[in-house]
């Protein structure tokens, strides 16, 4: 996790034909990758939806990542249980091992 107080810099990116300057504390080759990404996003939006403006074509790429978001947290709650289950028949594993070493 990035620090709150961490020193920012600026990187420049280009979305769907346009410049912008990104504070960030973080990396910004990752800046500038995660820009690319939502570039490449907008751009095959456009392609699949035809005569949209940047406005619209920006709503339904933040729609598509809202999905995708959505189901990455879905599937990280699925596995926080699964791991929870687990956790639990393995304690009890271990108590029964060890109520039967000390019987022994």
């Amino acid at each position: 996790m990035r620090e709150p107080d961490a020193p920012k810099h600026t990187v420049r990116v280009s979305i769907f034909n346009q410049t912008y300057s990104v504070a960030t504390s973080g990396d910004a080759q990752e800046t500038e990758a995660l820009a690319h990404e939502i570039d490449e996003l907008m751009s095959s939006i456009a392609r699949r939806a035809g005569n949209l403006d940047a406005t619209r074509t920006a709503v339904l790429a933040c729609l598509h990542l809202a999905d995708r978001l959505r189901v990455a947290e879905r599937e990280l709650s699925a596995l926080k249980e699964s791991i929870d289950h687990k956790t639990r028949d393995f304690v009890m594993l271990l108590d029964e091992a060890f109520s039967v070493s000390k019987e022994g």
